[in-house]
């Protein structure tokens, strides 16, 4: 006899359903702490299945339940509101609903990352968090200067040493100047903070080979591969390139009904926000270096502008992506020396203890000004070659224009 438990889980408690020979019985609610859903579990049977939503307790929810169960679903609840909308909205309903969609075949689920996965995408998500508090602050201190008319700073870094010690000569009232000092000490610790955490994110990715066959990418650094290996997981899970770029939300929106032509708008942004930005970051970064990638920017920045351009590149970097790690293979066109040296600054951040004497690894290349340069000269024969190979390329005119005669050519 199949049984499928709905559990529509909140902060606190989580309301149950049971389907069984196509009824729902409500079982009452189940407190959200590991002791009473263990209890809960243990009057459960192993045939059973449980189906939860993707909630910010619902892996937690599904390691309790899992040994007392034959299967626990996470199920999205963005295309579980688009299938089953409903007027009259209740936890009750929503744990019904839950289980009567999975008993169906209709449940659309995700997929669960294991323990190591799932701990790198809590690193870098915390480092992005970080990341964006010191942005604001950083703005903060501008916004300061800006109010008294403060000139701007003559260095590059306002909060650097020299930038410091600029600030401080500067004319502010006694309330702004506690501010600054106030802001810089947060910086400070935030920049603590985040040196733990580059360090935890380069020890989990030194025994990980997806992450540097990321780095081999142009413009690819450390923090940005284990983000995308972290978001993406089994790369087995896509089939083909544009599910991947759909699950970054790089895909454009589209609108057509009937006849009509299809209309295509923005990129989606439906997915995992800082995988997609860091993707963006990749982009630039990529951008100014030679090499194909930087061809095709320049050659999308003609037609659509630098910004439109930097997302192409980001979702080229994607399709890319997933081709390697796909085919387990090397970027084509990596610059040696360059990934050494990542490899090596990796190596640093995890901790590992520096190599001195004599003895010169394959980063010991990239500080050869020589080797660089012959290097930048291999990427900017690839970036003729892209130019060479696109310059043919014609945009073809629209369905309704084709086999029409042109009428000013009549005249």
């Amino acid at each position: 006899m199949r049984r499928v438990i709905g559990i529509d889980t909140h902060r606190t408690f989580g309301e149950v359903v049971i389907w069984e020979d196509g009824r729902l019985r409500h079982m009452g609610r189940v407190d959200m702490t590991r002791t009473a859903l263990e209890g809960f579990g243990k009057t459960l049977l192993t045939t059973d299945e449980v189906v939860i939503e993707a909630t910010g307790n619902c892996m937690a929810v599904s390691r309790v339940l899992s040994p007392f169960v034959k299967r626990v679903v996470i199920a999205n609840p963005l295309q579980v509101k688009a299938i089953a909308h409903a007027h009259v909205k209740t936890d009750k309903i929503d744990a019904g609903t839950l289980a009567n969609l999975y008993a169906a075949g209709y449940l659309p689920e995700i997929w669960t990352p294991d323990a190591v996965t799932e701990r790198m995408r809590r690193l870098v998500a915390r480092r992005y968090q970080v990341v964006r508090h010191r942005t604001r602050i950083k703005n903060e201190v501008h916004s300061i200067l800006y109010a008294h008319l403060i000139p701007q700073c003559p260095h590059a870094d306002l909060f650097g040493r020299l930038g410091r010690a600029w600030l401080i000569r500067q004319q502010v009232p006694d309330d702004e100047r506690a501010a600054i000092e106030r802001h810089i000490r947060e910086l400070d610790r935030l920049g603590e903070d985040l040196g733990v955490l580059d360090r935890e994110i380069a020890e989990g990715a030194l025994s990980d080979t997806a992450i540097e066959r990321l780095l081999t990418i142009t413009g690819v650094n450390l923090t940005v591969a284990a983000g995308l290996v972290a978001a993406i997981g089994d790369i087995g899970r896509f089939s083909n390139p544009q599910k991947l770029v759909s699950y970054f939300g790089l895909n454009p929106r589209v609108r057509q009904s009937g006849l009509g032509a299809a209309h295509h708008g923005r990129i989606s942004k439906v997915g995992r926000s800082h995988a997609r930005a860091m993707l963006v970051e990749a982009a630039w970064a990529a951008a100014k270096t030679p090499g194909p990638l930087h061809a095709f920017f320049v050659r999308v920045r003609a037609r659509r502008g630098h910004q439109v351009a930097a997302v192409a590149v980001a979702r080229k970097l994607t399709v890319l992506c997933w081709h390697m790690l796909t085919k387990e293979t090397n970027y084509l066109w990596a610059r040696p020396s360059l990934v050494a040296h990542k490899m090596r600054g990796m190596e640093l951040q995890a901790g590992r203890p520096q190599k001195k004497g004599n003895t010169r690894g394959p980063a010991y290349a990239y500080n050869v000004k020589k080797l660089r340069n012959q290097e930048m000269r291999v990427a900017e024969q690839a970036q003729k070659g892209y130019e060479h190979f696109v310059e043919a390329w014609r945009p073809r005119p629209p369905k309704k224009a084709r086999g029409r005669l042109n009428p000013a050519r009549l005249e």
